[in-house]
């Protein structure tokens, strides 16, 4: 009998993503707005209605999402970009919607072991980074993705980078969310792709701008080297595969003694890395 896909969802801060895998190979793919005020209930919903006709097309389910899961609940760690309500029951709700067995994990996670499996990370030690409107992360070390005791394992952009600033967090200034803030606060750009593409124009306001993202990354990376000593760190998200980006964080890096000095990958997947690693993690 010929193995019927999975049923692969990401829930993100802006979108959500449905697809039919195979291995992978994305076989269909549906999107949806994410309406950040509606809930997990109306995230779902949504979901529901837009992969209502691919009944009977799958035999179990993969869901990757922003913030922790533990035994299959689901909570937000920064409640910016998706406000979940602690311990909500991610598997057991989506498990009785669809009448399939359902795994849950962090979207970054799920990136992160795509990219070992079938992406920029084959066979290595690697660090996933994605970099969007937040910063996430997933560590693949000795072929395992590491989730941790609490789920909390790879959730770089939770760092602490100043004290000083009323614990201000990684992602609170290298994510594209911070770039927002800057390009509202100059005046001069719309958004974060007008001030990505003044930089790589050599506008010296905008290439600071952008480089303020850039430094902290670095110096993150720089941290996780000398921590756990990874092959490789395989860079993700709308910002960190923008153009100019990766380029920018290896000019950053490119002055520090070789033996901690990061290497940066730009990841293979795409979009689709959480997609193909939430639906490999299924247990069939």
């Amino acid at each position: 009998m010929q193995r019927r896909p999975v049923l692969a969802i990401d829930i993100g801060g802006t979108k959500t993503l449905s697809a039919l895998v195979d291995g992978d190979r994305v076989v269909a793919q549906r999107r949806v707005e994410t309406a950040r005020e509606g809930g997990p209930q109306a995230w779902l919903d949504a979901v529901a209605a837009s992969i209502a006709d691919w009944s009977g097309r799958y035999a179990a389910a993969g869901i990757a999402v922003t913030g922790r899961i533990a035994g299959g609940r689901w909570s937000a760690l920064n409640p910016a970009i998706l406000p979940v309500p602690d311990g909500y029951p991610l598997v057991e709700v989506l498990t009785e919607r669809l009448k399939v067995p359902v795994t849950a994990v962090n979207d970054a996670q799920a990136a992160a072991w795509g990219e070992y499996r079938f992406g920029a990370g084959q066979g290595t030690d690697m660090v996933f980074l994605t970099v969007s409107t937040g910063v996430g992360g997933g560590l693949v070390l000795g072929g395992r993705l590491l989730t941790g005791r609490s789920g909390l394992a790879g959730h770089v952009g939770r760092i602490l980078t100043d004290l000083s600033a009323g614990e201000q967090r990684l992602e609170d200034i290298a994510a594209g969310s911070a770039l927002a803030r800057s390009a509202a606060g100059s005046g001069r750009w719309s958004g974060p792709p007008a001030l990505l593409a003044a930089a790589r124009g050599g506008d010296p306001e905008a290439e600071a701008l952008v480089d303020g993202a850039v430094r902290p990354l670095v110096r993150a990376a720089r941290t996780l080297q000398m921590l756990i000593d990874p092959d490789c760190f395989v860079i993700g998200g709308g910002l960190g595969l923008a153009e100019g980006f990766l380029d920018r964080l290896r000019r950053q890096a490119a002055g520090l003694p070789p033996h901690y000095r990061p290497e940066f990958r730009a990841a293979a997947l795409g979009a689709e890395a959480g997609l193909i690693g939430v639906a490999d993690l299924v247990d069939l």
